[in-house]
């Protein structure tokens, strides 16, 4: 049985304003009463999780600004481990949701789908269930060396993974400390222990590592010439 308590809270985080619509008639359609939040951007879902932890279940597109690939998912599982995420994405291939599971979501919906569907899957997942698509083998083609790096990736900590997001913008050090709002020595400290926890030396690699542990897609900016 669906929930139906107004008490119920969500947020919708995707850039798109005619799907978060699509994506709210379809949450409306299963928890009538439900509070429903929108973010258009990564920065926004972070101020809204901040003010109001007590959310129920986030809705996350995998790439809009402020996050690219899995690390928007990564940041969110690591710094609300008890807020359930469930992916939906354009991208919705094999692998793509079998690496948003491993990294913690408990559902994978693809934007193709049709809004009984959407409806169908975010009942389940409201339901305590996860839901991907039927026809995905989740564990079919795992990789031993990247399950290690995956593995290696989520022990950082969520304010290394927001350093590790903005070194792979291009910023600087000085960059990444005003906009966190800390000390260029704690960025410092902060990159030491991403490099030591990823097994690299340098910042290129650790770059190169996001890269490849999010199928190329963590990226957001390519650093100006």
């Amino acid at each position: 049985m669906a929930p139906s308590s107004s008490s119920t809270r969500l947020v919708i985080a995707d850039d798109h304003p005619l799907f978060r619509g699509a994506l709210r008639e379809a949450v409306r359609g299963v928890v009538p009463a439900a509070n429903v939040d929108e973010a258009g951007a990564f920065g926004e879902l972070t101020a809204l999780l901040e003010k109001e932890s007590d959310i129920d279940l986030v809705l996350l597109d995998l790439s809009m600004p402020g996050v690219s690939g899995f690390s928007g998912l990564i940041y969110l599982r690591a710094q609300y481990p008890a807020i359930p995420v469930v992916v939906v994405s354009a991208s919705d291939d094999g692998d793509t949701i079998r690496r948003s599971m491993e990294f913690g979501a408990s559902g994978f919906i693809p934007k193709r789908y049709g809004i009984e569907t959407l409806r169908e899957a975010i009942g389940k997942v409201m339901n305590g269930d996860v839901w991907t698509p039927s026809d995905v083998d989740l564990t079919a083609g795992v990789d031993p060396d990247m399950a290690k790096l995956r593995d290696r990736l989520i022990t950082l900590t969520p304010q290394q993974v927001r350093v590790l997001m903005m070194l792979s913008e291009g910023l600087l050090n000085k960059q990444i400390a005003y906009e966190l709002g800390v000390s260029e020595a704690t960025i410092k400290a902060h990159v030491s222990a991403i490099l030591q926890k990823l097994g690299v030396e340098s910042r290129t690699q650790a770059v190169i590592v996001a890269a490849k542990i999010s199928g190329n897609q963590w990226r957001q900016n390519e650093p100006s010439a």
